[in-house]
């Protein structure tokens, strides 16, 4: 019999994160035993190593798992594991080499593990191995990643949760600047009188070492520190020396890296607009947070600085049509207005950016840098909303004169369309969390762009070859800018690098040459190189982003060559791990940023690192032939889940169970094949297709896909309604009433046709109610109350009215009565809500916010329906009608999901309840 248990570690910039049970040392039947972590960071270049041994303490065998959670700007280069004197190691291969390897181990059946997102900076890495009784294994991992330097300084962040307090526990770092290192602060909650002493720091002139040695006490004598180890942070803050404007240049072995940053310079004057989106979905804390965030802003411009305001929704609003000096009078207008901002109506981003720029060009400031602050948290919903269309108008209005930053709030926002158009036009996309850190989130941005030093920067190398970006269009104090290349045949004699730039008053050049003679002091022959190769990629990466067919193709096979010249494991790479005979193998993915997550039992594609080992899950009645053999499609999940346009249009306010699904559906730009003839063994609902043997679109093919979750959609005075289909197992929006405070949320289940699992009701920010087939949890901000399926309840306070009764809950909230229904078919429990009173008020949104269809038949060869002054193909269906206890099978109008939503469903998914 084997056993199984977890091991979790992690690092620099991670966390250590260990063992998924913690039992005692007496009763533990495995054992950390030694832990170390070595980072060795030379030129702001770290690489790091993760050594975890672990010994399997009793006699029988045990499966060990090893998670390590890494910066998302890193990549793995190596991994390897020891087990009994014989190594395993992991292979960087093509994604598409590695993904064959995956769909052939998932139509095998094998087991999986799925990794999920773990917060803002951070990504994570599993694997597990059989280790035999009372044996020991050693994993090792390593990554690599190019230190940043943010606000004046670079920063290593180490997060230590092992579990358990180990009895050979070690984090060592090394430091070599080449320029000499200025200063070296040690912070974290790992710093404090506790372990102080386990803390020892060396600092010369160009390097420095950092040890952190705690005892086996001592690792569970910190403030958040207990019988499961150390749980905190070490924070190790460094600088280094800027002895010459230049910055410093450095090479090795024909490769060189040039490290810019002066600051003995005056800072330039800035024109700054802030675009602020006040749509409906920014209701609540993130227009708080926001509030907050631009009151602060405001208050830390120069009174030499110019800015502008400017919000939208579904219409664009400007403060003052000109931009204004920064002076008392001004700025205490502008907060007066900013706190008067409020949530509203849809988002035209499209007119609000246009007016932005046009803002800029029309007010130009002589020796000033000129920039766009762009906040928001969804997809454009009016206005222009054809995303590539809106590229090219700000691309076009810009034209390259100041940068635009764009930043996305939340996990709901289309991340890659803000992505995109920020690197297009100079600037970064970031995101800012919606946690109660937001507002410093945005303050800490402001501060990285807030003192343009330089614009208009020009990186000259003569000499040089295979460059890094060049051109860059400002430079803020504080950052760095980061230029690497090759020199051919080392010729470092004829090699000169050059800095040409505008200043505040005038146009500044620096120039500089390589030392002929080799320093002393020791370094890593390959870190430069590796340096390069690094930030290459990353810089591919980006541009792959912005561009499309032939060029895009090329761009992506360049970085390809490269990952895997240097075993870095990106967006197009995967690593493949090695095991021993008789185990399977695994396939790390490195997915970008902000993808969401459809939760299926084969795949995650959430904003993390895959480690898979592939499992599929797969009901009683279906068999192994049925089962795709491979991930599910990737359907177009981005956006902000709670933008629609200004007439408050959701997606239903009744809906159903579909009973068989062999017809073609359409989920964005995805066309979704049909489901095979066992989805009628599956669902105990009788066969609505016999009533209709008609239907246009009838298959008997045995191609297979995701499943999915049937709607019903009301008709005005029509005889059948309109139906359509969602992908199961996703969280959707149901309800946002931003006039009284008011959201839900639900989670669909993971099975054909199971309804939702969970609900969850948000009221007043304080209180929630939690729905799921077991009970009913209800929180009024002080009290947790909980009720189960099979009582009679009937509780009110002053806001809410619950009255629970034969298995249907009637919520009351202000203006709005919501009943959800429990339903049991084919031993599946599920829930289904039914709006019985519409909210009052205006921006209602949301899955159950749709009112009634008017819709007119088209007669012609194919069955068309004309809504809204489009043609839409449809074919006659049927779907259940749970919005009644009976549930009966109702004859409907199938049409696209694309076409039902007027839009993507992108719009309605939430990533958590």
């Amino acid at each position: 019999m084997m056993k199984g248990v977890s091991v979790g570690v992690g690092l620099l910039g991670l966390l250590l994160a260990c063992v998924t049970t913690a039992p005692t040392d007496k009763n533990r039947d495995w054992d950390i035993y030694s832990f170390h972590i070595n980072s060795t960071v030379t030129s702001r270049y770290a690489t790091t190593i993760i050594t975890s041994r672990v010994a399997n303490r009793i006699d029988q065998s045990q499966e060990i798992e090893f998670h390590v959670k890494i910066p998302k700007n890193a990549f793995i280069s190596k991994f390897k594991m020891t087990i009994e004197g014989q190594t395993y190691d992991g292979i960087v291969k093509q994604k598409e080499e590695a993904q064959q390897q995956y769909t052939q181990a998932v139509s095998r059946g094998q087991s999986a593990g799925i990794v999920s997102s773990v917060g803002r900076t951070l990504e994570e890495f599993k694997t597990s191995v059989t280790v035999a009784a009372l044996s020991k294994v050693t994993f090792e991992l390593t990554y690599e990643e190019l230190l940043k330097r943010r606000l004046g300084k670079y920063e290593l962040l180490i997060h230590a949760r092992p579990m358990q307090p180990v009895a050979d526990f070690k984090i060592d770092v090394y430091i070599n600047e080449r320029p000499g290192i200025n200063f070296l602060d040690i912070t974290g909650g790992l710093s404090t009188e506790a372990l102080a002493n386990a803390i020892t720091k060396t600092h010369a002139s160009s390097e420095a070492w950092v040890h952190f040695y705690p005892s086996k006490e001592q690792q569970s004598q910190c403030e958040s520190c207990g019988e499961q180890g150390l749980n905190g942070d070490l924070v190790i803050a460094y600088d280094v020396h800027r002895k010459t404007s230049m910055g410093d240049l450095n090479e090795a072995k024909g490769y060189f890296v040039h490290h810019f940053a002066p600051s003995n310079l005056p800072r330039i004057p800035k024109n700054v607009v802030f675009i602020i989106d006040r749509s409906g979905s920014m209701h609540g804390r993130k227009m708080e947070q926001t509030r907050e965030a631009l009151l602060k802003i405001l208050g830390d411009l120069a009174e030499d600085d110019h800015f502008g305001l400017i919000t939208f929704d579904s219409s664009v609003s400007t403060w003052r049509k000109e931009l204004l000096p920064a002076n008392q009078d001004n700025l205490e207008a502008a907060k007066s207005f900013a706190r008067h901002i409020h949530e509203r109506g849809a988002t035209d981003i499209n007119a609000a950016v246009l007016e932005g720029t046009a803002m800029l060009n029309r007010h130009p400031q002589e020796g000033s840098a000129s920039l766009l602050i762009l906040l928001t948290d969804g997809d454009p919903t009016t206005g222009e909303t054809n995303l590539e269309k809106i590229h090219e108008n700000i691309k076009e209005a810009i034209g390259k004169k100041f940068p635009l930053y764009c930043l996305g709030f939340g996990m709901d926002v289309n991340f890659d369309f803000l992505e995109k158009m920020a690197l297009e036009n100079g600037g970064v996309g970031r995101r800012i969390y919606t946690d109660s850190d937001a507002a410093l989130q945005l303050q800490g941005f402001y501060e990285e762009v807030a003192t343009p030093l330089l614009t208009d920067v020009q990186m000259v190398y003569l000499g040089g070859a295979n460059l890094t970006q060049t051109n860059f269009s400002q430079y803020y104090n504080g950052s760095e800018i980061v230029v690497a290349g090759q020199i051919p045949d080392n010729n470092i004699e004829m090699f000169t690098a050059e800095v040409i730039a505008i200043s505040k008053s005038n146009r500044v050049m620096y120039s500089d040459t390589l030392p002929t003679k080799e320093p002393i002091e020791a370094r890593s022959d390959s870190h430069i190189q590796r340096l390069w190769a690094y930030l290459t990629v990353k810089q591919l990466l980006d541009k792959e982003v912005q561009l499309s067919g032939t060029a895009k193709e090329k761009v992506k096979k360049e970085a390809l060559d490269l990952c895997l010249k240097y075993g870095f494991v990106t967006p197009f790479t995967s690593m493949v791990v090695t095991k021993p005979q008789g185990e399977d193998s695994q396939v790390a993915h490195k997915p970008k940023e902000g993808e969401k997550r459809i939760q299926s039992s084969q795949v995650d594609y959430g904003s993390s690192l895959h480690f898979l080992n592939h499992q599929v899950h797969r009901a009683p009645e279906l068999s192994a032939r049925n089962i795709p053999a491979g991930p599910p499609p990737k359907v177009g999940l981005r956006g902000n889940a709670n933008k629609r346009g200004g007439g408050g249009r959701g997606i239903m306010s009744s809906g159903g169970l579909m009973s068989r699904s062999d017809y073609d559906y359409d989920v964005g730009h995805a066309v979704q094949q049909s489901f095979p003839d066992f989805a009628m063994d599956f669902l105990d609902f009788n066969d609505p297709l016999r009533a209709h043997p008609t239907k246009t679109t009838m298959r008997t093919t045995t191609t297979t896909v995701s499943p999915v979750q049937r709607f019903l959609l009301p008709a005005e005075g029509q005889a059948l309604p309109l139906c359509y289909d969602i992908p199961v197992a996703l969280s959707l929006r149901l309800l946002i009433d931003p006039n009284n405070d008011l959201a839900m949320n639900g989670q669909l289940g993971q099975s054909p046709s199971a309804g939702y699992q969970k609900i969850v009701i948000h009221y007043r920010s304080d209180q929630h109610i939690g729905l799921d087939t077991t009970g009913i949890t209800f929180n009024d901000g002080q009290n947790t109350t909980y009720f189960s399926w099979s009582l009679k309840i009937n509780h009110e306070t002053d806001s809410v009215s619950l009255i629970l009764r034969d298995k249907e809950m009637d919520v009351t909230i202000a203006s709005t009565r919501v009943v959800i229904m429990l339903y049991k078919r084919n031993g599946i429990k599920f829930l289904w809500p039914v709006l019985r009173q519409r909210p009052t008020g205006e921006n209602i949104i949301g899955i159950m916010a749709l009112p009634p269809v008017a819709y007119e038949e088209v007669q012609g060869i194919t069955m068309k329906l004309k809504i809204q002054d489009k043609e839409v193909d449809v074919s006659r269906d049927s779907a259940v009608d749970l919005s009644v206890r009976s549930a009966p099978n109702v004859a409907c109008w199938l049409m696209p999901l694309q076409s039902a939503l007027l839009g993507g469903l992108a719009d309605f998914t939430v990533t958590q309840l």
